[in-house]
């Protein structure tokens, strides 16, 4: 069998990386298509603001001229100035179950990282680390939610016999009777209560735009010390925000202000994945008002982020926001999270007040460029 590798640099290579997912999941009904529109939209380096500091190469490996397998790699000259480090991140990775497939892809994007002037590889990250991120490692053969990783066990193998390291992992927590259990833990259900200088309040949509500067200067203070943290720039938060109403709702992002300043924010989101799958990959207009309609009928509760700025850490905040998550999550049958990283001591407290058990584990994987061949 014949491999070559392909930067994506016209219509028919880039249709060619958007679809290979929808041909290697056929048949798995577990698997949720991306909507390609968006993930289009996201790899634009023309239109991503993420892109104005970071490099962007899309590579499909082709075996007797059939799309195999495919990878992004992305250098980002802001996280080598701030970490001391040169990675290239790979992300968007899928294959079909061949190591020579996955060895020709990584060899090819061994070349172009070391062009851009990276050290070595590491990912997944789609494509970066506000996204998904991580390559699924159990749990294998259970459905998604919405904002999660979803791999073939055999993705381990891979990159595993392609050179790569298991590094950095993360994982997901749930709670699958979280009503029952907040009534069981608290007697009742907990509720915000202004004190002092301290007010609760929810997300105003009528101020959408101010409301979104927020959340991005709440989230650049409270974690900025957070692994491979960039602090997110007003364009970037706004591009990525773009269909946040499609994704929540105006109650289930919570400001805590502190003398009418925010200084905290929960923003919960709900896990859209069995709408997103009736969608197959593509909206429309009866598609779009088909998934406003089921919106309203989610039962899934998913913890997107918290932060609390730094100033504000080991005050009321922590127990208003906490409080307001309890509320919001009696409204829903399950409550779970994105992922969390074992350094995270005030999330790992705050799950275990809302009884989230370990569910999932996603591994970051790097991999040293080989010295260039004289």
């Amino acid at each position: 069998m014949r491999y070559t590798v392909t930067k994506v640099g016209n219509r028919r290579t880039l249709n060619d990386f958007l679809r290979l997912p929808f041909g290697l999941y056929r048949g798995d009904e577990r698997w949720v298509a991306p909507i390609v529109s968006e993930v289009r939209r996201t790899l634009d380096a023309a239109r991503n603001p993420y892109f104005a500091d970071a490099s962007l190469d899309l590579l499909v490996c082709y075996a007797d001229g059939r799309p195999v397998a495919r990878t992004a790699l992305v250098a980002n000259r802001k996280h080598w100035e701030k970490f001391s480090e040169r990675p290239a991140f790979f992300g968007f990775f899928e294959s079909v179950n061949d190591r020579e497939a996955v060895r020709a892809l990584f060899e090819r994007a061994e070349v172009v990282a070391r062009s851009r002037g990276a050290q070595f590889l590491e990912g997944p990250l789609n494509p970066n680390h506000y996204s998904e991120l991580g390559l699924q490692v159990s749990r294998f053969g259970t459905a998604p939610a919405f904002f999660q990783p979803y791999n073939p066990e055999y993705y381990v193998s891979l990159l595993d016999a392609a050179g790569f390291r298991s590094g950095k992992t993360i994982h997901t927590r749930k709670n699958t009777h979280i009503r029952e259990y907040i009534l069981q833990r608290y007697g009742t259900v907990p509720q915000p209560v202004n004190s002092g200088a301290y007010s609760v309040r929810s997300f105003r949509i009528d101020d959408f735009e101010a409301e979104l500067e927020r959340v991005r200067e709440i989230f650049n203070d409270a974690f900025s010390s957070n692994w491979h943290f960039l602090p997110l720039t007003s364009a970037e938060y706004v591009f990525s925000a773009k269909f946040l109403n499609l994704v929540t709702r105006p109650e289930l992002i919570t400001f805590v202000e502190h003398e009418g300043k925010p200084v905290g924010v929960l923003e919960c989101v709900l896990d859209i994945n069995p709408l997103l799958k009736r969608l197959q990959g593509s909206i429309g207009p009866i598609k779009y008002f088909r998934y406003l309609h089921d919106k309203k009928d989610v039962r899934s509760l998913i913890i997107y982020a918290v932060g609390i700025k730094k100033a504000f850490q080991g005050t009321r905040v922590y127990k208003l926001l906490l409080d307001s998550l309890c509320a919001q999550a009696t409204a829903y049958d399950s409550l779970e999270t994105t992922w969390m990283s074992e350094d995270n001591l005030l999330a790992l407290r705050a799950a275990e007040h809302l009884g989230l058990e370990r569910d999932k584990e996603f591994a970051i994987y790097q991999r040293d460029l080989h010295p260039q061949q004289s």
